[in-house]
């Protein structure tokens, strides 16, 4: 329960304390509430973390009123070229082919881990964590962003409607559409009759959100078993992203 009057920031992890701190809130998130796993969680320090931590960056949401060493209670994970090539490749790249994206010559951010708090769900939380990252988009000159976005549960079956609404409406320009990396999922589940407004009901909403910035999938998805989700690439092109959206969260151009 938030305790006071939220005083909220946004910026990005400036030490290894706060890393930490962040590394705790994912384990909450990602281990306790969603049942994933991984070979460097740590589960006697509650810390969710991987081998791609040590070199990306954690843009941290802030609650101020709340207590030292309790503040963090939203983040991304952001992972830029630089990073990637220092580690050979982007996280995502052991689910999809990202060659596309690559290839494109374009200036590339991987966003991960995106998380909330539970207590800060709901509200203005996540708003205030895009207008940091927009902040930062602009700062750094990206031009796509690009990483996984989750449906809970590893069976596509599951999700076969929401899923199957990405693939008829939503895939990404061919020239950026990547590919999941699992053959037996290569293809987006489809519907013989779909039923969009119900299919749209059922999209989780940090997904719907990436939709209504002008974000498209690319092609296939990924069971991933270790972190219990059905994984789809989100890719947003800020050439066209949608006008409204970007200047809503402080995107110029």
């Amino acid at each position: 329960m938030i305790a006071s009057s939220p005083i909220l920031s946004v910026r990005l992890a400036r030490d290894a304390a706060e890393r930490a701190e962040a590394e705790r809130l994912r384990y909450e998130v990602f281990v306790r509430e969603l049942g994933g796993d991984g070979d460097m969680v740590d589960h006697a320090a509650g810390r969710e973390r991987d081998r791609f931590d040590a070199v990306a960056e954690q843009l941290l949401l802030i609650d101020e009123a709340r207590p030292e060493g309790a503040r963090i209670v939203g983040l991304y994970r952001l992972l830029d070229d630089a990073g990637a090539a220092r580690m050979g490749q982007f996280y995502t790249e052991d689910e999809f082919d990202l060659d596309p994206l690559k290839a494109s010559g374009r200036r590339l951010l991987e966003l991960g881990r995106s998380c909330l708090h539970r207590d800060y769900r709901g509200g203005t939380a996540m708003f205030r964590l895009w207008q940091g990252l927009a902040a930062h988009i602009e700062a750094r000159g990206i031009e796509i962003l690009f990483g996984t976005a989750s449906f809970r549960g590893a069976d596509p079956v599951m999700h076969a409607g929401p899923l199957s609404l990405l693939g008829c409406d939503h895939l990404a320009a061919p020239e950026l559409r990547v590919t999941s990396r699992q053959p037996e999922h290569v293809e987006m589940p489809a519907l013989a009759e779909l039923d969009r407004a119900a299919a749209m009901r059922a999209m989780p909403p940090l997904i719907k959100a990436y939709l209504r910035l002008g974000g498209r999938v690319g092609q296939g998805v990924y069971a991933d078993r270790a972190f219990n989700t059905t994984d789809v690439c989100m890719i947003l092109d800020m050439d066209t992203a949608h006008a409204g959206q970007r200047a809503r969260y402080g995107v110029r151009g």
